[in-house]
């Protein structure tokens, strides 16, 4: 069966603008094009469109969905069966924060008593979950879901011995960086000791640590305007400081 652009946008659920998009980019070109000048589309694209929109799903940019699809090598039923099993973590994530907002409701209804540990439990959980709204989209292509995934899994098995020291480290932080602009010196004594503090920080939310990652977080801290508010709230400058001070002491830029 063949489909418009109109027929197949509506079959998928996206606008024929974002079909367009996708000819533009060299994604997903049509099968041919009719007598009329119209874009038409076979079973081949209809497949490949949904391959494309199940990677969208998992936030994969377009520059590397692209890669993946066109790549000889690439098997569909495999990648479907991978699809499958980020669904299934993602559900499985999504089910424990609806099970501890039932919870939560609970508690404050007093229809039931929380236990301090499954406190802390949802505190976790409700963090997880704020910095997915937040920051989940760009951590997520920049790092990959894997990435993330692994991350959130660390958080979630974190003690309350744990989590204390990575708030005092945080704390630490602050402290060393806001000391160490004012000497103006990203390679200064102050200035490693903050970055790599960062790093220690890191090393509670990171499977493993890579210089190369470091930096990477570091100069979105200047590229994202929410990091660089963050940063510079108290005084302006300091996320390109510390983006300074972390290119020094991983060696990289």
């Amino acid at each position: 069966m063949e489909y418009t652009v109109q027929k197949l946008a509506s079959l998928a659920g996206i606008s024929t603008r974002t079909l367009r998009y996708y000819d533009e980019i060299g994604i997903l070109k049509p099968a041919r094009i009719s007598s009329s000048g119209y874009r038409i589309y076979g079973q081949a694209e209809v497949d490949r469109l949904q391959q494309i929109l199940f990677y969208r799903e998992l936030d994969v940019s377009l520059e590397k969905i692209k890669e993946i699809v066109y790549d000889p090598s690439f098997d569909g039923a495999a990648a479907l069966r991978e699809h499958r099993e980020k669904l299934l973590e993602r559900k499985k994530q999504l089910d424990l924060l609806i099970a501890n907002v039932d919870k939560t409701i609970a508690l404050t209804e007093g229809r039931i008593k929380m236990s301090d540990k499954e406190k802390f439990e949802g505190f976790k959980k409700k963090m997880i979950e704020e910095n997915e709204k937040n920051y989940g989209k760009e951590i997520r292509q920049k790092y990959g879901n894997d990435q993330v995934d692994q991350s959130n899994a660390k958080v979630m098995n974190m003690t309350q011995k744990q989590h204390d020291e990575v708030t005092a480290l945080a704390e630490n932080i602050t402290v060393t960086l806001a000391e160490a602009f004012k000497t103006g010196d990203p390679a200064g004594e102050l200035a490693q000791k903050a970055a790599e503090l960062h790093k220690q920080w890191l090393c509670y939310y990171w499977n493993e640590y890579s210089k190369e990652a470091h930096a990477g977080l570091a100069q979105m801290y200047v590229d994202d305007e929410r990091f660089t508010a963050y940063y510079d709230k108290e005084q302006p400058g300091t996320a390109k400081f510390l983006r300074d001070a972390i290119y020094i002491y991983t060696g990289k830029k």
